[in-house]
């Protein structure tokens, strides 16, 4: 008997299989759930070829987050699918190239705008557009995030995305919480996914985890980030939420 069995879910953020997402949606597959996808835009071909890496094939949804009608569509897919929906994942988050790298003064709204919908705003949109079908399952909606507490070097404006995006996650929790549906934040320490490779001055987060964390950091281990977004998803936390796991190796917890 595994951990997700009969649990449906629905996966965003899997580009690649090296995608922290693409792992929970493995996993979740091995655990007995049964999957839905999600691909936006152009990246929609490349989030169908990778699912056909995972163990079973599954379908893969449209799903732009700025876009309500496509919400839309894909909470009519899973009403008719499943009629209830036990987890989501929230793995998306984008900011323009002027939002890093050092850009923090001199970024526009216009930029940094786009960061904040799309990595901030779309958690409630995805939340609140599946709300009837989470409420139907006393569902777990799961986010990753990247800790927000400190400023990062070359982060810049994506680090102010994600301190919205947990804050969100609070708000959601209170919100949400009437109905069953626990909210809550995986926050991971620096994995080499393709989203990784587009913050310049990536490689110094590793350099910086692999001294400091306590219990060492692996940039490839995406399996240790799945299992506790499993666990989160699961019914072993049937009264967690509003709250940020780190599993970082304990480099948050460090002073020096």
């Amino acid at each position: 008997m595994g951990l997700m069995d009969s649990k449906k879910l629905l996966i965003t953020g899997v580009l690649t299989d090296a995608s922290l997402a693409f792992e929970v949606a493995k996993l979740a597959q091995m655990e007995g759930a049964e999957v839905v996808l999600t691909g936006a835009g152009r990246a929609l071909r490349l989030t169908e070829r990778t699912a056909r890496k995972l163990p079973e094939t599954c379908d893969v949804l449209a799903l732009d987050v700025t876009q309500p009608n496509e919400i839309e569509a894909v909470f009519l897919d899973l009403q008719e699918r499943w009629g209830r929906l036990d987890g989501v994942l929230h793995a998306i988050g984008f900011a323009p190239e002027a939002c890093l790298g050092g850009n923090f003064l001199n970024a526009d709204w216009e930029d940094v705008s786009v960061a904040l919908h799309v990595s901030a705003y779309s958690l409630k949109a995805l939340a609140g557009g599946l709300q009837p079908l989470l409420a139907e399952a006393n569902g777990s909606v799961v986010g990753l995030t990247f800790d927000a507490s400190v400023a990062w070097p070359v982060y810049d404006w994506m680090g102010v995305a994600k301190a919205a995006f947990e804050s969100t996650a609070r708000y959601l929790a209170k919100s949400l919480g009437p109905q069953g549906i626990r909210v809550n934040l995986v926050s991971a320490g620096p994995i080499r996914t393709m989203a990784a490779k587009s913050i310049p001055g990536f490689g110094d987060f590793e350099d910086a985890w692999q001294q400091r964390a306590p219990l060492g950091w692996d940039v490839h281990d995406q399996n240790s980030v799945a299992r506790t977004t499993l666990a989160m998803m699961s019914d072993w936390f049937p009264m967690t939420t509003g709250e940020i796991i780190h599993v970082d190796g304990g480099y948050h917890a460090m002073g020096a």
